[in-house]
């Protein structure tokens, strides 16, 4: 029994430290290597999910 729950502690305690060193590590490998730009290409690149009709409206002033 002792030794059942030794083994299950083991486990619990070795995830509890690797599972955010691995979740630091996916996250540090996602953000390396990001584009540098300036602000007018930041924000052409950020409206590209918005289609060309509801930006003519909205320069416009009409909803």
């Amino acid at each position: 029994m002792a030794g059942e729950f030794g083994l299950v502690f083991v486990l619990v305690l070795a995830l509890a430290l690797l599972g955010p060193l691995v979740l630091y590590a996916l996250v540090s490998a996602e953000t390396t290597d990001l584009p540098v730009m300036d602000r007018d290409s930041a924000e052409r690149i950020a409206r590209r999910d918005v289609d060309d009709e509801s930006r003519v409206e909205r320069e416009d002033g009409s909803d």
